[in-house]
């Protein structure tokens, strides 16, 4: 397993890579977005640990121009712990969130948690076919969604979400239940994770948005 430590500071570079050597991990290095961006093109990693506060360029534009080609994992690092950086890193498809000072510990254990979760989805065969309610369509083997004809372009997250309410359609599922199926049991979310990305999805489907039913107290089901 390969993994790229992006920061500007050398001692959390060093610190992740002690942690990460000692755990079986192969190591490489960024010190800002420019360099992750061009290490990324000469060769492919299993997740990468990005800072957003670097010189040059900043984690949220490295990560948007590296979706461009590839959709690596992501872990997000930040001194900074605003509500906003949190969820504009999820809407850029982030996959989890750590705020500096941090454990290195948790740090790994957050990384073990997103790649089990990464090679689970691998192993398991995609659901196959296409659902269409009107001019909502789900290409659930392409991973594409339409609407009304056009392509929306939905973050990983914001369709596996989608997929999982319409397997699931008319059934009320718990905000709990969502988490522990869409990012995984050891995931270290909250609620408020499964309701921003709600509200995402609903701003991407449009004037489908209302078949997202939100069942008070509870959580949220998919409704024709």
């Amino acid at each position: 397993m390969r993994i790229l430590v992006v920061d500007d500071e050398e001692k959390i570079r060093h610190v992740i890579r002690e942690y990460a050597e000692f755990e079986g991990y192969k190591v490489s290095e960024a010190k800002d977005g420019m360099e992750a961006i061009s290490k990324c093109k000469e060769e492919d990693f299993d997740i990468i640990i990005m800072d957003i506060m670097m010189p040059k360029l900043d984690g949220f534009s490295a990560i948007k121009e590296i979706r461009k080609t590839k959709n690596t994992p992501v872990l997000m690092l930040s001194a900074r712990g605003e509500e906003y950086d949190k969820l504009f890193g999820f809407e850029i498809g982030i996959d989890d969130y750590v705020v500096k000072p941090f454990s290195p510990k948790e740090v790994m254990a957050r990384i073990n948690a997103i790649l089990s979760r990464s090679n689970k989805k691998e192993e398991e065969s995609p659901t196959e076919g296409k659902y269409v309610y009107k001019g909502l369509e789900v290409d659930m083997l392409a991973r594409n969604v339409y609407v009304d004809g056009v392509k929306k372009e939905l973050t990983p997250k914001e369709f596996e979400l989608l997929q999982y309410l319409i397997i699931n359609k008319n059934i009320a599922l718990s905000r709990e239940k969502i988490l522990n199926e869409v990012w995984g049991y050891d995931f270290f979310g909250e609620d408020r994770t499964v309701d921003t990305h709600v509200k995402m999805l609903r701003n991407s489907i449009g004037r489908y948005r209302d078949n997202i039913i939100t069942v008070r107290g509870m959580g949220y089901k998919f409704e024709e």
